[in-house]
């Protein structure tokens, strides 16, 4: 069942346009990475201050702020461009390891976020410009800063392991 979606979402127009065009796949895979490049130094932003290592002299809320639209947008803009170049060889990424990693980590760290906005962003306000944020929200900071970071080493294994055997 899964190797039929993946053969016809591969057999799409776009897709067969991507991978037989001599220039669709990089000119996506830039708008990929640089729209990655911008997700993870915004979420980095904040989560650097979570863990209180910078801009402690403002508060918790005020980063989230200004950073987490910037964040969300480019987030969508990955999403949009990495699906595309999914689809030009999906049979292939869909059963690669460090692609099968690199989505794992993506659900782990919208799990962790969801953890952070569920149970402690509410009490963000009460923290105002400490230097030193409550454990709970260090640990998260800590926690996605680490995730983020295997996702960029993983999607970088992807493109190195696609003619690999499994």
């Amino acid at each position: 069942m899964l190797d039929s979606f993946l053969q016809a979402l591969q057999d799409t127009s776009i897709a067969t346009a991507i991978r037989e065009g001599a220039t669709l796949f990089p000119w996506i895979e830039c708008v990929h990475v640089l729209a990655l490049t911008v997700v993870i130094g915004s979420i980095a932003i904040v989560d650097l201050r979570l863990i209180g290592l910078t801009s402690r002299d403002r508060g918790v809320a005020q980063v989230t702020a200004a950073v987490l639209p910037i964040t969300w947008s480019m987030f969508a803009c990955a999403a949009i461009s990495g699906g595309l170049l999914f689809s030009s060889n999906a049979t292939v990424y869909g059963h690669n390891r460090y692609f099968q990693i690199k989505m794992a980590l993506l659900l782990v760290a919208g799990v962790n976020m969801s953890v952070y906005h569920l149970f402690m962003s509410s009490d963000v306000q009460t923290w105002r410009t400490p230097a030193v944020t409550p454990l709970r929200a260090r640990i998260c900071g800590t926690v996605s800063l680490c995730l983020w970071i295997a996702i960029v080493a993983s999607g970088r294994w992807i493109g190195f392991t696609l003619n690999a055997p499994t």
